[in-house]
């Protein structure tokens, strides 16, 4: 019969059409169905709902006592989830498996089928559940499967009495109605549940793209999986495998597990042949496995003693059916995410194919980790490559003193440079040191058991800088007696030092330019090209680049020497470098003196400190040995009143460097002028027209400290403060 002509409420369910009549004392009425339809539609809590459902049937019929059971996430077991009149009946009864022997309700959705039971003290279906259920005074329990539009088991609707009875028309009917709205509520909640665990995962998978870029390290990426995996993933163990290069097998790296028992844990190895992981990490595809025990002795899983040995500890850890998923990156599988559970048939289809989701962009994350992590040791091996280079250049020149960070910054560079056989051009004032620093780029290259040949160009004539380089042979020129070797030819396989090289005449820059871009030669008066193999280290105390401007230096011959720069910091840069260097040179002078100085008195070293050097370490070293001469005793007796005779006669600075040169001299200036006092109406602040904190700051970023011998100990992080 049509719907139309029928008295009742018509309730479309999906693609299904339900139909609860309302005729004369008959099942419910249509506005009671309505409401519970409504606490549906709004998201009303599912136990609320089904309580509701329990209560209402109740209502029509005299002595019943209605429970709704719902299954496990594993789908063996139902538990009671709605039994309003009865208290404790959840707790009591506990869960019903779902069998041929599971009672009223768990035999009904082993059948799907209905299952009514009339006097449960003689039925057998309830010989395991008859004890719990007699403190309820039960006697017969008729219970109906309740299924979703796909044919899915959802739990089971159950109408109980205190009395031995079977259902009537009426009943059987109010059961069927009844777990139909039961059936809508629990399908509605369970696919918004679906859809909120879709939602998750989609997040997982949007949070695990962005580590990508905010997860560089392998540790940062691990704490977001592990943050996020537990919400989506239905399993009770999951972890991230990657190869170690210790064993050659793969390492645990534990995601989760909140029940762990021991066996698998953080660290453990893995072996590639034999076990499932391994499988999925040779073979580059997904092992999704029901059974573990299945494929206990197959061969590719863990068929092999290695692999016995570890499905045991598979055992032990309570493991039952994984999905391990292999993290294939650009050049092949790096590593394997494994999710495992303690119960069979876990993982689903739709499950497999979300893990495979998760594995595409995980395996992005680890590969760029790993990658990541690769720079990171390739950094921290070269810094202490760097520092053993350095501590080289300071155990084979012992003349390098001092840990400024203006010296170490040039030393620094020497260590990067030096093992390449790139020109360098050292640039710094007269004395500072730079035949120095081009010996220790020579003796910390591949070049070391080479010749290093030095040739300062200001030291030669014109007229024989060309015969000095290049050689010459016998009656090339007048005085040319006997061929000569050249300091280009004397340098092969080792390093040439032109010091001085911006005194080089322009017609002969030229010719060093073929030299340094072809590694060919001739001598003067010969046609023979000599070939060669020269790494050139040039240093000078001018500005090449203004001679460039003015015309005097080659511009192509600039660029050439200018492949890598080294500034050799002044001494005024690294003034705090002055007492070493003092004490230093005191110790050489005394020694080839016959001499002993063990006392320098703080008002000398601190006009030592306070002053220019304009000769930088040269001067320093030559006024140190004076000094030494004048010391009849073992207290160092300074000329100190030449050097206040050279201060108010300062010779003209060397060409300025940079703006930061610039102003650290001005700021010097200001400071020893006032004698180191920073703030206050007569401070060096207030000469230079700026705030006391931002004289502090520039000193701190300019690397000027206060004179350590000095009376005045007042220090703000090591640098001069405010009186």
């Amino acid at each position: 019969m049509s719907s139309q002509y029928r008295r009742g409420l018509v309730v479309k369910r999906y693609d299904r059409e339900y139909f609860f009549p309302s005729p004369k004392g008959c099942v419910f009425e249509s506005e009671a169905v309505l409401d519970i339809l409504r606490l549906i539609l709004s998201g009303s809590p599912l136990a609320d709902v089904l309580t509701i459902i329990a209560r209402l049937v109740e209502s029509q019929s005299e002595g019943a006592l209605c429970t709704i059971w719902l299954p496990d996430d594993d789908g063996k077991q139902l538990r009671c989830a709605a039994a309003p009149s009865l208290p404790g009946f959840s707790t009591q009864m506990g869960p019903t498996l779902i069998g041929p022997k599971g009672a009223s309700c768990g035999t009904a959705a082993y059948r799907k089928e209905p299952v009514y039971v009339t006097d449960i003290l003689e039925d057998s279906l309830w010989d395991d559940y008859r004890d719990s259920m007699s403190p309820f005074g039960i006697r017969s329990v008729w219970s109906r499967p309740l299924f979703s539009n796909e044919g899915k088991i959802l739990g089971t609707f159950a109408i109980l009495h205190r009395e031995v009875r079977s259902p009537d028309a009426n009943e059987v009917e109010l059961i069927e109605h009844a777990s139909q709205i039961a059936g809508i509520a629990i399908e509605r909640y369970l696919r918004e549940q679906e859809l909120g665990h879709e939602r998750n995962r989609l997040r997982l998978l949007l949070e695990i793209a962005n580590s990508m870029t905010s997860k560089l390290d392998l540790q940062g990426l691990v704490e977001a999986l592990s943050t996020n995996l537990l919400g989506v993933t239905r399993c009770d163990f999951c972890a991230l495998l990657l190869p170690d290069a210790d064993s050659k097998q793969l390492r645990v790296t534990v995601l989760y597990n909140p029940q762990a028992r021991g066996s698998i844990e953080e660290g453990t190895i893995v072996p590639i042949n034999g076990s499932i992981c391994g499988k999925a990490f040779r073979t580059g595809k997904t092992q999704h496995i029901n059974c573990l025990e299945d494929v206990r002795h197959d061969p590719e899983s863990f068929g092999n003693a290695e692999g016995q040995r570890f499905f045991e500890r598979v055992l032990v850890e309570g493991l039952e059916s994984s999905c391990d998923v292999p993290l294939v990156g650009r050049s092949g599988p790096v590593g394997v995410l494994a999710a495992i559970s303690r119960s069979q048939n876990a993982f689903a289809k739709e499950d497999v194919a979300f893990l495979e989701q998760v594995a595409g962009q995980l395996a992005i994350a680890v590969e760029n980790a790993l990658e990541y992590e690769k720079v990171i040791r390739g950094r921290d091996e070269e810094t202490k490559q760097r520092r053993y280079l350095e501590e080289e250049i300071r155990g084979e020149f012992k003349t390098i003193v001092g840990d400024s960070p203006a010296l170490k910054v040039a030393l620094d560079l020497v260590s990067v440079v030096a093992p390449t056989d790139s020109s360098v051009l050292i640039q710094g004032e007269t004395g500072t040191g730079k035949e120095l620093v081009a010996r220790a780029i020579h003796n910390l290259s591949g070049r070391r058991d080479g010749p290093f040949i030095k040739l300062n160009c200001a030291a030669i004539p014109l007229g024989l800088l060309e015969s000095e380089l290049f050689g010459h042979e016998r009656g090339a020129f007048t005085g040319a007696i006997a061929q000569k070797v050249g300091r280009f030819e004397l340098a092969n396989k080792g390093t040439l030092f032109l010091d001085e090289v911006g005194d080089i005449p322009l017609e002969l820059q030229a010719k060093l330019l073929r030299v340094l871009q072809e590694q060919e030669f001739e001598r003067l008066g010969s046609n023979r090209t000599h070939k060669v193999d020269v790494r050139l280290v040039a240093a000078t105390h001018r500005d090449l680049a203004a001679m460039v401007n003015q015309g005097t230096f080659r511009q192509d011959l600039y660029y050439r020497l200018k492949v890598f720069p080294i500034q050799v910091p002044t001494l005024r840069q690294r003034s705090e470098d002055i007492p070493k260097l003092v004490w230093h040179f005191t110790t050489l002078s005394a020694r080839k003196m016959n001499k002993k100085i063990h006392e320098i008195p703080p008002e000398t070293m601190d006009a030592l400190v306070r002053y220019r050097w304009p000769g930088n370490i040269r001067e320093l070293q030559n006024f140190i040995e004076r000094a030494v001469i004048l010391s009849p005793h073992s207290v160092l007796r300074a000329p100190i009143s030449e050097m206040e005779g050279l201060r108010a006669h300062k010779e003209p600075r060397a060409e300025i460097t940079g703006l930061a040169n610039m102003e650290r001299d001005h700021i010097l200036d200001a400071l020893e002028a006032c004698n180191w006092v920073v703030g206050g109406q007569h401070g060096a602040a207030n000469r230079l027209e700026m705030k006391r904190t931002s004289l502090v700051y520039r000193m701190k970023k300019l690397g000027i400290n206060r004179p350590a011998s000095s009376a005045q100990k007042n220090t703000i992080d090591g640098l001069a403060s405010p009186e």
